[in-house]
């Protein structure tokens, strides 16, 4: 096992391929009270996902889910057994990362503390190290335990640039005793960056995150950068995206170019049972080489205006899922997923 890397490269999402980890639902998660209304809607992600890449199933309980996921199994559908806290696998499973003169991938297994110490990690925390000693995971482990770091915190466009928010990074309870210098030093050592893109402003309401860039900004290719906007005067997010937009028209590439900017629309308010707004977002999509998978939430027009804009930059299919179950618990289709390279994957899987 090694303890640090400096010379790989954290690829752009839409440059992986291999397959997807998702983790199934259970009732000793906060999904209980809801269980078949989510376990239907995750249902319908692996069936949306599976034509396009295989997928891995991490569950305590293997039996229990594959007569749950039945009328889809398949060669490209397998299981991994697992104790899990949730089902977020995009914030604790593992990060892969390449080096760019050898081809090899190392795996980074940074540590989860459930966004902060706000919910029970004990479990998912480990998964990374349980697939990786039972060999699922086949590449290098590389162990980061020493730092506080989810998935969906971090952006990369493959070539450089990272992309990352102040309120999340520079939370008291993930590296408290760490200065915003020596978390930018440590994200561009970890993921062969060469800048990193510091957000300030851009919130959505109950999101749990403390503003996971994966639910306001994400590159894309040709240069891109897609994000949430807001037109609305009376809507509560307007004054933080408006400002969230003004830093990415001042963000520089590293060849000092502006980029070319997409403006998702932001999704009419959703509430909960007791009247909270939930974080309905349209950038947590999925970005794989051969298609895109992109949350909805019941809004024709704006699910559409979201799949076109997102066709148009990335060309591929662009392959819709109502989410609308999942922002129940504060994440959407990107939270719900983590997508890994074949070349890390033992065969026999």
């Amino acid at each position: 096992m090694m303890t640090e890397t400096s010379l790989s490269i954290l690829p752009a999402e839409w440059e992986m391929s291999g397959a997807v980890l998702v983790a199934w639902p259970h009732p000793d998660t906060d999904w209980a009270y809801m269980l078949p209304e989510v376990q239907q809607c995750v249902r319908e992600m692996i069936r949306a996902m599976l034509p396009w890449t295989p997928v891995i199933v991490a569950c305590p309980d293997p039996d229990a889910a594959r007569e749950e996921l039945s009328e889809l199994l398949c060669g490209s559908l397998s299981f991994f057994k697992t104790p899990t806290n949730d089902t977020w696998t995009r914030d604790y499973g593992p990060i892969s990362v390449k080096n760019p003169s050898t081809g090899q991938y190392s795996i980074l297994d940074f540590r989860f503390n459930g966004w902060g110490l706000k919910f029970a990690a004990c479990h998912d925390n480990l998964v990374v190290g349980r697939m990786c000693s039972e060999g699922l995971l086949t590449a290098e482990r590389v162990n980061c335990q020493d730092f506080v770091l989810e998935g969906g915190g971090i952006e990369s466009d493959g070539a450089g640039l990272l992309m990352t928010t102040a309120e999340c990074q520079l939370s008291p309870n993930r590296n408290p005793v760490l200065t915003k210098s020596c978390i930018n030093e440590r994200l561009l050592r970890y993921f062969g960056g060469e800048k990193v893109i510091w957000l300030h402003h851009g919130y959505l309401a109950g999101d749990d995150t403390d503003s996971h860039i994966d639910t306001l900004a994400r590159f894309a290719p040709g240069n891109s950068i897609v994000y949430v906007g807001c037109d609305d005067p009376s809507d509560e997010h307007f004054s933080e995206l408006q400002a969230m937009e003004s830093e990415l028209k001042e963000a520089r590439n590293l060849n000092d170019e502006p980029f070319n900017l997409i403006r998702l629309p932001l999704p009419d308010p959703i509430y909960d049972e007791d009247g909270d707004r939930l974080p309905a977002t349209y950038a947590n999509f999925l970005a794989l080489p051969n298609a895109v998978f992109l949350p909805t939430y019941g809004q024709p027009r704006k699910d559409l205006m979201a799949r076109q804009m997102l066709q148009i930059v990335f060309d591929v299919p662009v392959i819709e899922v109502d989410c609308r179950p999942l922002i129940r618990q504060h994440g959407s289709f990107h939270c719900m997923t983590m997508q890994m390279p074949g070349a890390i994957l033992s065969p026999s899987r």
